[in-house]
């Protein structure tokens, strides 16, 4: 057998169809054009026309390393994602030496026989030989309606499932089949994430700032008589400096060091902004079974109905079950029924039809040596409708499912059928699924992270109400046909106002979270079944469970590995920490980007001349801004409530921080020109200045890590690696006068160093305590990186 697989593998090859990747010379030579790249290549031609030869070579220098950077920060960020979604691989039902497996579906060949069911992908084009499904085939056709099979019929690789299960001979596998042909596998929609808008809000804040100050210093240069070509290269550097050239490299680091950090804990994110949305999520979704019971059911109370026993409603709730399905309910009918010794090999399954959203039943053809009969499992009131039950009979079976629902119980009913007969109601039997142990510790736990726990379920109102109250999301529990009465301008107001939803449909889940989202709320949603998709998709935070199918994944950006919900407090927890670093790079640069450009125009009016060349801001724009990136691996902790980006509120604080270090950096240039004996248009001046600006922004990185006094918490090792590094460059740079630099003292070096260091650790850090927001209340000790 085993020769024969690897023939046919040979042959047939695996089933996958080849991601085609793109060709990473392009991918490099891009890094080459946008705003960044074109301010730098407009340098290099302007100092190359004014014989500037020094700065062409530092310039191009930079943009090589910029382009080196970025390219490879990319890279490694798609290798990540990669790598978690093989985590991912779709699994597939087979048949092979007489016994069912689950394998890999990459692994299908020719002639394997697979079943699929509700919520599936057809793995391979695979032709059906037992029962009959509906089918999703949009990704195929473009059409949404569900399109019907049946024995003989072929179910396309790519379709989905969305009725019914059969079994299935496989046909043709990876490219060779009609989805091969046509389009890639994974065809998801993303939401937009909330990066572009950060970055674009920082831009324009900054080139507002800077652009104000350099048409001032353009205008003067013009009245002095000054050579316009001569002052655009540095007026150039200085716009330059207004652009977050390393912002979007640090969201990339910092999203694929939080995917790597979550993997660990149970999580797979599909999309790297997955951890930023979960930082910003402020209300929850969440499934009762399953996600916040163990979803484990067993029986407990049977009550038959006249005319039958106790056995009678477990062996036909068993008859009516499917175990290859795995479902809970029918589990636990099966287990009761072998338990007590009620099913033999006499009863054969003829066909099943799996429980429908719509009918709320399963229904099986069971044979008995030569009789056949119908058998029902279902919610009652869809079973009391089949059965043709009378007001009162209904009234009094309705008050005995009431009241087992006040206990926690769910109530399934269980019917039979002999010919054209109406079914005949067997009996009533309690099922009971217990809370996990951790539900409550986790429900407090959101709530104590400003995350409002919705509670969503299918189940009636009285079990809804006595779940969500154990372990604590609250008993206001809202019924979903109330919703769909109510004005669509208040349904937002009362999911608010209640804790959850009882008698929701899986479609349900989709306009649940319409309404929150219209409420101006940041929505997770967990899902597992097919129907889920829409919602899944729609969320910001869309969280597969791990019992969740292929569709189910496919749709979420969010894929529990552990059984619970308690895994999905990691990605919030780690995308508050990611957003306190990049709100810290945020306030950094705003704050410096004031005090280079103030500095070094305001130096301009008083003297006349630039203090600093071209080449030298660039050098410095770089190493600041790009050793900064280690901002992702730095020891923060998270904030008690959602993330929310302030770009304003971070704008306010840096200038005042700016300005600050602008007026500190004067006095030291004062005391250079008095002291230090620095002509004003000297070349050891630039020097000296380079200094400064190099040793204010990084000690000011030190102060605004900490929403606090600075000594509050350390840096990460990484980080203070990194910044010990660009010092000594810096120092090294200045004392032995390379890459054009004219060597100074070390004396002057180091009362640089100590004037900013004292200035920017006892002024600034008191002022930016002053004038930021409050700092949150401290968290456990965060996780290392």
């Amino acid at each position: 057998m085993q020769s024969d697989l690897a023939s046919l593998r040979a042959q047939f090859g695996y089933n996958e169809v080849l991601e085609k990747k793109p060709n990473p010379v392009l991918l490099f030579a891009k890094k080459f054009w946008g705003l960044t790249a074109w301010l730098l290549e407009i340098i290099i031609g302007l100092s190359w026309f004014l014989h500037k030869f020094a700065d062409v070579y530092t310039v191009l220098g930079l943009l090589i390393f910029n382009a080196v950077i970025g390219f490879t920060q990319e890279h490694n960020a798609a290798k990540a994602v990669a790598a978690l979604k093989k985590k991912l691989q779709i699994n597939v039902k087979l048949l092979r030496d007489g016994q069912w497996t689950t394998r890999a579906a990459r692994e299908l060949l020719p002639g394997d026989v697979v079943r699929v069911r509700s919520g599936d992908f057809v793995p391979a084009d695979v032709q059906l030989t037992q029962g009959a499904v509906r089918l999703d085939q949009a990704a195929l056709t473009g059409e949404s309606g569900a399109v019907a099979k049946k024995v003989g019929d072929t179910l396309y690789s790519g379709s989905i499932v969305t009725k019914g299960e059969a079994t299935g001979t496989v046909t043709l596998t990876g490219p060779r089949t009609y989805y091969g042909k046509t389009i890639a596998l994974v065809n998801t929609a993303q939401p937009q994430s909330h990066i572009e808008a950060v970055v674009g809000s920082v831009t324009r804040w900054l080139l507002a700032i800077v652009g104000t100050l350099l048409a001032v210093a353009l205008g003067v240069a013009v009245s002095k008589g000054l050579h316009v070509l001569q002052l655009m290269p540095l007026l150039l550097v200085l716009l330059l400096g207004a652009v977050p050239v390393a912002l979007g490299a640090l969201f990339t680091v910092s999203m694929a060091l939080a995917s790597r950090q979550l993997v660990a804990q149970g999580v797979l994110v599909t999309r790297l902004s997955a951890p930023d949305d979960a930082a910003s999520m402020d209300v929850l979704c969440v499934d009762k079974t399953g996600t916040l019971t163990l979803n484990q059911l067993t029986v407990g109370t049977v009550q038959p109905a006249d005319g039958f026993g106790a056995d009678d409603v477990l062996r036909l709730g068993a008859l009516a079950s499917q175990e290859a399905d795995h479902d809970a309910i029918d589990l636990a009918f099966i287990a009761a029924a072998r338990q007590k010794s009620l099913l033999d090999s006499t009863f054969v399954q003829k066909t099943f039809v799996p429980f429908d959203p719509q009918t709320r039943r399963t229904e099986a053809q069971i044979q008995h040596g030569p009789a056949t009969f119908l058998v029902l499992k279902g919610a009652f009131a869809s079973l009391a409708a089949a059965c043709g039950l009378d007001a009162a009979a209904t009234a009094a079976w309705a008050a005995k499912v009431a009241a087992a629902a006040r206990q926690g119980y769910r109530t399934l009913a269980v019917a039979t059928a002999t010919g054209a007969a109406p079914p005949r109601l067997v009996g009533l039997a309690d099922l009971h699924d217990a809370p996990r142990p951790d539900s409550r510790q986790l429900v407090q736990e959101l709530k104590s992270l400003g995350v409002a726990v919705k509670m969503l379920t299918g189940d009636a109102r009285p079990i809804a109400i006595q779940i969500a109250t154990a372990v604590g999301v609250g008993g206001a529990i809202i019924q979903a046909a109330d919703l769909k009465k109510a004005d669509p301008a208040q349904v937002a107001a009362l999911l608010e106002k209640n804790d959850g939803v009882a008698g929701v449909y899986p479609e349900d889940k989709y306009d649940i979270v319409k309404a929150l989202q219209a409420g101006s709320h940041i929505v997770g949603m967990t899902g597992d079944g097919v129907n889920d998709a829409p919602a899944l998709k729609q969320a910001e935070v869309g969280i597969a469970v791990r019992s969740a199918t292929d569709v189910a994944k496919g749709a979420a950006s969010v894929v529990l590995t552990q059984d619970g919900l308690v895994s999905i407090l990691e990605p919030i927890k780690v995308g508050r920490m990611m957003f306190e670093r990049i709100n810290t790079w945020i306030l950094n640069k705003l704050a410096r980007t004031i005090l280079k450009t103030c500095f070094v125009v305001g130096a301009f009016l008083v003297l006349g001349k630039f203090v600093i060349s071209a080449a030298a801001m660039l050098l410095l724009i770089f190493m600041t801004d790009f050793v900064k990136i280690s901002l992702a691996t730095d020891h923060v902790q998270w904030a008690p409530q959602p993330a929310r980006w302030n770009i304003r509120g971070l704008a306010k604080t840096g200038i005042v921080i700016g300005l600050a270090m602008t007026l500190e950096a004067f006095g030291l240039l004062y005391l250079g020109l008095r002291y230090f004996r620095l002509g004003a248009g000297s070349a050891a001046l630039s020097t000296f200045c380079f200094e400064l600006l190099l040793f204010f922004a990084l000690f000011s990185i030190f102060v605004v890590r900490e929403k606090s006094h600075f000594w509050h918490s350390a840096p990460s090792r990484t980080l203070l690696l990194l910044l010990l590094a660009d010092m000594v460059l810096g120092l090294a740079l200045a004392t032995f006068g390379l890459l054009g630099f004219q060597a100074i003292p070390l004396t002057q070096s180091v009362a640089v160093i100590a004037y900013t260091a004292v200035c920017s650790f006892v002024i600034n850090d008191l002022l930016k305590v002053a004038v930021s927001r409050p700092a949150p209340a401290a968290g456990p000790p965060p996780p290392a990186v």
